[in-house]
């Protein structure tokens, strides 16, 4: 089964993730990326603030994607660099108060207020029960939506985020890097893979 790696494309500056997403169960379709279930769990910081944490993205993660048509099914991945890369585009590209609910319908009153990449074992994220690994995508929403707070946050519906994102292919990047460059990338990349699925036969996918 092929293992892609996603980029961000440097000379597309609208691209990256675009918006977050309230779901209750990960996406599969096009552009929705979302990690398993017992990954996407939020952790409810302050009901009185109506502040919840999550994880956005994890590294080298092997995200399952299901092939349209006649295309076989594959994996995805975010190297820590493109993870890192990405969340600051975010903010670059004032995206902050773009969230949606299930991928379909925008949502007001929903604002990112913390953003950080994990780097060590004593992380924050720690504090609220959150498995986020090193290089993970930590992020936090304040929620001023009454009715998305009521009818689907505190009802539980809502079990965690996903991202909206238009990435690249990593073998679709520019292609007027230097040949060293690409050949540096490259090798980074197929360590990558080799990593990814090596973890994939651990656990038996």
């Amino acid at each position: 089964m092929k293992i892609i790696e996603l980029i961000l494309d440097e000379k597309n500056l609208d691209g990256g993730i675009t918006a977050i997403s309230l779901v209750e169960n990960p996406a599969i379709e096009e552009n929705f990326i979302a990690l398993k279930n017992e990954q996407v769990k939020l952790a409810e910081v302050n009901k009185e603030k109506r502040i919840l944490m999550g994880i956005a993205l994890i590294p080298n993660k092997p995200i399952f994607r299901k092939g349209s048509g006649s295309d076989e099914d594959y994996y995805i991945f975010f190297s820590a660099d493109t993870v890192r890369k990405a969340s600051e585009r975010f903010f670059i590209n004032g995206n902050q108060s773009e969230s949606t609910l299930e991928h379909k319908e925008e949502l007001k009153g929903i604002t990112m207020v913390e953003s950080w990449i994990v780097e060590g074992e004593q992380d924050k994220s720690k504090m609220y029960n959150l498995n986020a690994p090193i290089g993970s995508w930590v992020v936090s929403l304040k929620v001023n939506n009454d009715e998305v707070w009521e009818n689907y946050i505190k009802t539980g519906i809502v079990k965690g985020f996903s991202i909206e994102a238009m990435m690249a292919d990593k073998m679709e990047r520019p292609k007027d890097n230097t040949i060293q460059d690409l050949s540096k990338e490259t090798k980074e990349a197929e360590n990558l893979i080799e990593v990814i699925t090596n973890l994939l036969k651990e656990n038996n996918v």
